[in-house]
């Protein structure tokens, strides 16, 4: 008891000690994390109590990814500029806000717009994290080994989502998969206001919000457009009129970054090297295909096998155990063969992986059928995110890394975005055809497979491109910024 009163007065007098920092930054970060891959499990159940369709249900996923993505590099900045505390706390209450609101949500429109919000919590919350890391350890050794933990953390959060997510959703119902970030998110803003002291650095620029909201509005008008295709077809008035429009605010976007904002987003000088160019372009092709995996792996199991969400999450985890080794692999062979080779290897095993769950049929055994060719594209995903992000890096002058590793995440969840839209048109257009001729199991089966496969074939086009990475001799990637296994700025490896 004693303690207890003595650890609050350190707090309030501002004592809190490194650990008590680190430890706080690294909740916040999970919590970002968790909320890709916790949702997972839950669309079904999502789907069938707000009425989604069969297509529009990916916006769950996409519309916090895609806020996300498009605001990410705006938060990282705003952190610098106004504080890290006062962006933390900023960014936790919206988080949570958003949280509630989705839990409470009565309609897809609702639950969709909460999602959006929610992205744009975790775009300000989320840089501000890794920045309240790299000002608290300013010893070498001391923030290597706290963003490790953080690193760590940002993986045990996308690996375990589906599993925390199974359990909530099997227990307590969907809605709780939100409303877990409440209380959470209410005692990590308390613990804030006492723990974390304020430090900013006015000299990083202005905020390029009309540079964030460009990006952003173009993405989900082409996302939108894509997604509407299986009621307008492609050749449709609406639809040309929604991807022209895309692609003027998108092409809008691109002039304010070189001619009209004072500290863009998105440098365009940084795309003249060609190692950054290949590297975020093959991002956006992997992300494409990888973020649809889970999302018609949930719907497999849940819709065709008919495996509870607990039973459905469970079978998720050596997906993400396999990230993790993959990643942890990654590092050890690129200093044997080079990240280009490493890659090569990477994306080969995610096209084969996609190939084998591409022939799965709605009586296909989840240990035969869906578990090898899982854990050949899990693994094979990790093994590409680190020479990846070698590669985006070493193009650009030192003090640029940061950016570059930052704008490779954009790309990854802006891939995600696009390809999530496209294959769930692919899937759902396959299985419209088939549906008179089948039972309704084997024609969603036949939908699953045909995304799957064209999610190898986009691989092999990535493939194709990462042979365009300049080579070089192999190199231990001692300074080579990673990537997080989900949405997350870019920590140092």
């Amino acid at each position: 008891m004693v303690g207890g009163v003595q650890r609050l007065r350190m707090l309030k007098a501002g004592q809190a000690t490194d650990g008590m920092v680190l430890a706080l930054a690294c909740v916040a970060q999970f919590m970002v994390v968790l909320d890709v891959s916790i949702v997972n499990v839950a669309l079904p159940q999502i789907g069938r109590e707000l009425h989604y369709s069969s297509v529009g249900l990916q916006w769950v996923v996409n519309a916090y990814v895609l806020t996300f993505a498009g605001f990410l590099l705006l938060g990282g900045r705003a952190a610098d500029l106004f504080g890290r505390k006062r962006v933390f706390i900023a960014g936790l209450g919206l988080f949570s806000l958003a949280s509630l609101a989705g839990g409470l949500a009565q309609t897809a429109g609702e639950l969709t717009v909460a999602r959006a919000v929610q992205g744009l919590g975790g775009a300000i919350l989320s840089p501000a994290t890794l920045t309240i890391i790299t000002t608290t350890f300013t010893d070498g050794q001391s923030r290597t080994r706290a963003i490790g933990i953080w690193s760590s953390v940002a993986g045990a959060g996308g690996a375990t989502g589906a599993v925390f997510g199974g359990i909530l959703t099997g227990y307590l119902g969907w809605r709780w998969v939100l409303f877990v970030n409440v209380p959470i998110g209410a005692v990590a803003i308390a613990l804030s206001a006492l723990v974390l002291t304020e430090a900013r650095r006015p000299a990083a620029g202005k905020l390029d919000i009309a540079g964030a909201i460009t990006v952003t509005g173009g993405l989900a008008l082409l996302v939108y457009a894509i997604v509407s295709t299986d009621t307008h077809p492609w050749g449709s008035g609406r639809t040309i009129l929604l991807l022209v429009a895309a692609a003027v605010i998108l092409g809008l976007f691109v002039l304010i970054e070189a001619r009209g904002a004072s500290a863009p987003l998105m440098p365009l000088s940084l795309f003249k090297s060609r190692s950054l160019s290949v590297a975020n372009l093959t991002m956006l092709l992997l992300g494409a295909c990888f973020f649809s995996m889970w999302y018609f792996l949930t719907l497999y199991l849940q819709e065709v096998h008919g495996y509870s969400p607990l039973k459905a999450g469970l079978l998720f985890l050596p997906m993400g155990l396999a990230i993790i080794a993959g990643a942890q692999g990654s590092i050890r062979l690129i200093s044997r063969l080079g990240a280009p080779r490493v890659l090569t290897l990477g994306l080969v095993l995610v096209a084969v992986g996609f190939v084998w769950i591409a022939q799965l049929n709605a009586s296909s055994m989840y240990l035969s059928g869906v578990l090898p060719g899982t854990l050949m594209t899990s693994f094979g995903v990790g093994l590409s995110f680190t020479p990846l992000a070698q590669t985006a890096t070493s193009g650009v002058p030192m003090q640029m890394a940061g950016l570059a590793s930052g704008l490779l995440n954009t790309s990854r969840q802006v891939g995600g975005s696009i390809g999530l839209a496209a294959l769930a048109t692919v899937a759902t257009a396959r299985t419209h055809a088939v549906i008179h001729s089948t039972s309704v199991k084997q024609a969603l089966t036949s939908g699953y497979d045909r995304a799957f496969l064209t999610a190898s074939i986009v691989t092999l086009v990535a493939l194709a491109a990462s042979f365009f990475i300049p080579r070089t001799h192999p190199v231990v990637p001692e300074a080579a910024p990673a990537l997080s296994l989900e949405p997350a700025t870019a920590p140092a490896d």
